[in-house]
């Protein structure tokens, strides 16, 4: 990726999604009004992916409680996520869309394909209710995401998207203090 997709609007899609038993169609219009994070990995039934996906389904009732909605997103079908659910203990916790991207559309969209494989990299996304990325975490295949710390990256968007003026400085947790940058914090911090 050359340039960086922070701050940019999400790209127009349509695609078919396993969830709750059901296939349904999922557009860049469902990630619009809410907060959403799209979590791209790169294959069902393989080793690091369920481990990643079961944190987040782990976590996935406190995101919905802040208002967000998960998106998890592969080159596999829809059909593929159903048989992936039907069969493996972890991802039967899943709650959320599991997106098919055959096609790589969305993928290449969101600058995470691995073109000479087919393949996304471990890519999350925090996106806005406007539709606007606000956070972007790449991996490399063999390194798996911690769901406890994409809610802090949530939660730490949303504190900003509602405070303006303030930021969270590292490690920041929901009821710490933020920073208001001014011309009396330079060189004090």
């Amino acid at each position: 990726m050359s340039t960086s997709l922070i701050n940019t609007t999400i790209k127009p899609f349509n695609a078919t999604a396993y969830h709750n038993g059901d296939f349904v169609e999922v557009s860049e219009q469902d990630l619009l009004g809410k907060w959403s994070i799209v979590f791209f990995y790169p294959a069902d039934f393989t080793f690091v992916c369920p481990t990643e996906l079961g944190d987040v389904a782990d976590y996935y009732a406190q995101l919905q409680e802040m208002g967000v909605e998960v998106f998890s997103v592969s080159t596999d079908t829809h059909f593929t996520h159903k048989a992936w659910h039907d069969t493996s203990d972890t991802i039967q916790k899943i709650k959320f869309p599991m997106v098919g991207d055959p096609t790589g559309r969305i993928t290449r969209n969101f600058g995470v394909m691995i073109e000479e494989e087919g393949l996304a990299l471990r890519g999350t996304f925090v996106i806005n209710p406007e539709g606007e990325i606000k956070v972007i975490e790449t991996h490399d295949l063999g390194i798996g995401r911690s769901a406890k710390e994409l809610l802090r990256k949530v939660q730490a968007a949303q504190y900003i998207a509602s405070h303006d003026g303030e930021v969270c400085p590292a490690s920041w947790q929901p009821g710490e203090e933020t920073l208001a940058p001014s011309l009396d914090l330079v060189g004090k911090i």
